[in-house]
């Protein structure tokens, strides 16, 4: 196989404790052809002394980013990559040896491929067990991502790569114009569905989104995300991330509404008939406040603003 150059790109905020070991990850690839982005976004802490560890280094470009939001960061990376596949790495996961490989084998092999994405495994901290009250469903909101043993094509949206392990074609990017700016994570607002957004584009234009089982990452889970209210804070900005996404589709109604609102109430009375069981009682606790953060977004949006007084 020829091997087209890829950039793999990882955008970081205040992540230097993980920020080595997601760099050192990319170092030891199998695959060749490839650069390496660190995209400094508006860092405080030691990230810039934790990229200049592995500096200078061929393959290893630094560039700081004072815009904060991870859209901004990652549009920033593809403006500057020189790859036509843009591999998009968290700074807290660590890419297994054969990621890029798998990656750009997909790529070849589907030449409609836009967008392909891979398993992800959880690195649990050291001594720190899953929580009782964490479910399989939730595991997933800390990056957990796995369809099977076979690549197989994304056809719904809600399907997607997660982020953290996520390549686009450069030029397809391009095309859309990027990174939609008002998704995305911005420091401590979770707003989300930036990746889901792009796949729904690509589906629309006809492209194929695909999951490559082979192309495997492990995420580290942060000591802080084995809270409860870290799980609640998330799925209230889900809600408002999906809200804003069917705003900018043009398919946000006061049907979808309603359909939410119903959504909440049933939420909350499956909580309550699983009162027994923690792991099952939290997670319909966690569904019910993402549909409230939903419903008050959608508010926002529909609801007309009362006019000033003359």
């Amino acid at each position: 196989m020829i091997q087209p150059l890829i950039s793999a790109i990882i955008c970081t905020h205040n992540r230097a404790r993980y920020l080595g070991a997601a760099i050192a990850s990319l170092l030891s690839q199998t695959y060749t052809a490839y650069e390496i982005i660190v995209v400094d976004n508006a860092s405080t802490d030691d990230t810039k002394a934790v990229v200049e560890a592995y500096l200078p280094h061929p393959q290893l470009t630094y560039v700081y980013e004072s815009t904060l939001g991870l859209s901004a960061a990652r549009n920033r990376g593809a403006a500057i990559a020189q790859g036509s596949i843009l591999a998009y790495l968290d700074d807290d996961a660590e890419a297994s040896p054969s990621w890029l490989m798998a990656l750009a084998e997909a790529f070849a092999e589907h030449d409609k491929a836009a967008i392909a994405g891979g398993a992800v495994s959880l690195i649990w901290p050291l001594g720190v067990a899953p929580p009782p009250w964490l479910s399989p469903t939730l595991s997933q909101s800390l990056g957990a991502y796995d369809l099977g043993a076979a690549i197989q094509p994304i056809t719904e949206p809600g399907q997607t790569p997660r982020g953290l392990n996520y390549a686009v074609k450069k030029s397809f990017l391009e095309s859309v114009g990027g990174f939609d700016p008002q998704l995305g994570r911005v420091g401590k607002n979770l707003l989300s569905n930036e990746e889901l957004h792009l796949t729904q584009q690509a589906l629309e234009a006809g492209f194929e989104v695909l999951f490559v089982p082979q192309a495997q990452v492990a995420h580290n889970v942060a000591p802080e995300r084995l809270r409860r209210r870290w799980f609640l804070r998330r799925s209230w900005w889900q809600g408002i991330s999906e809200c804003y996404r069917e705003h900018l589709t043009h398919t946000l109604t006061g049907q979808r509404l309603r359909v939410r609102g119903v959504c909440l109430l049933r939420g909350l009375v499956k909580a309550l008939k699983s009162w027994q069981d923690p792991a099952l009682r939290f997670e319909n606790l966690v569904y019910a406040y993402g549909q409230m953060g939903y419903v008050f977004s959608g508010l926002r949006h529909l609801v007309p603003k009362p006019r000033a007084c003359p």
